[in-house]
Order: C-alpha cells, then sequence, then structure tokens
C-alpha cells in the first residue's frame, strides 16, 4: 500500500568537463506522498511536537483553519526523500548540510497529496557542495513550503 503512496522520478543532464561534484545545476527530482494520519501521530512522536494545531480536532474545527494541520517540517522532512532519490544514483556520497530559507506558505492537511520538486540550484567544486531549491506543491498545484537544502559531498 505504501508504494502506491509514493512516487519518485528524477532527471540528470549529462556533465560535461570534469567536475567533482556529480551534478550539475538544473538537475531535478520529484517526490509525492499523501500525508496520513500515522505520518502525522509518528512524527510528533518522534519530534515531541504536541502543538494542538497537529492533534485536537475539536480545537482546529474553532479556528480560521477548521481542521488539524500537518506539521511544516514534516514536509521539509518528505523534501529528504527527494534528495536521496536524486543522491542514490551517484557514486559519491552526500550529506544534508543545512536547510535555509524554509517558508511555509500555507498549511497542508491530512489526506493531501505533496509533491516535492527539488531541483540543483548551484554547484561549488571547491567546497564539494551543492544547493537545491526545494518547492512542495499540494494536489491543487499550490505551494505549501519553500527551502533551500545545502549538500556536503565526499570524495
Amino acid at each position: 500500500m505504501l508504494a502506491r503512496a509514493i512516487r519518485l522520478k528524477f532527471s540528470r543532464k549529462r556533465a560535461s568537463g570534469m567536475s567533482k561534484v556529480p551534478l550539475q545545476p538544473g538537475d531535478h527530482t520529484t517526490f509525492s506522498k499523501t500525508i496520513s494520519e500515522s505520518d502525522v501521530y509518528n512524527f510528533v512522536g518522534v519530534t515531541g511536537d504536541f502543538n494542538r494545531f497537529h492533534i485536537d480536532e475539536q480545537y482546529m474545527q474553532s479556528t480560521k483553519f477548521e481542521r488539524r494541520i500537518a506539521p511544516g517540517l514534516l514536509s521539509v522532512g518528505y523534501s529528504t526523500a527527494a534528495a536521496t532519490s536524486l543522491l542514490n544514483t551517484l557514486e559519491m556520497g552526500a550529506v544534508t548540510s543545512g536547510y535555509e530559507k524554509i517558508r511555509f506558505v500555507r498549511p497542508t492537511y491530512i489526506g493531501d497529496t505533496l509533491t516535492v520538486q527539488y531541483t540543483i540550484k548551484e554547484i561549488d567544486d571547491d567546497r564539494l557542495t551543492a544547493i537545491a531549491n526545494v518547492r512542495i506543491y499540494n494536489q491543487d498545484g499550490k505551494l505549501c513550503t519553500s527551502a533551500q537544502h545545502h549538500l556536503k559531498f565526499f570524495e
């Protein structure tokens, strides 16, 4: 059942020249997943983010949101799956060195299907780093989350 809820695809341009980092600007991947009740409760349990916006349906019915919202960092976490789908195709290893400019543009809800668009923005061969733009859209094509993901490669 999980396999049907998750869709991955990626595209990598052929690098020209002898770059150390095995990616180049424009390489991209996507990842889609429907937010489930268990995703939210597992995330809340692991992180300790017991904000009632995530777990109290009755309270949320009295707010402008009208129902529980998923934790924003859960959507950012989905970007890790997108990055991993791209990085696992490479021989050179890489790790996350940080996220910047995280913006939660609109809330996400249990039942929303999110699509992460992950695109390499820049490469620094001397420092063996890359920066990717992350854009996360809901099933209506509306931007929900944006960020920049920083990667550090190892020879």
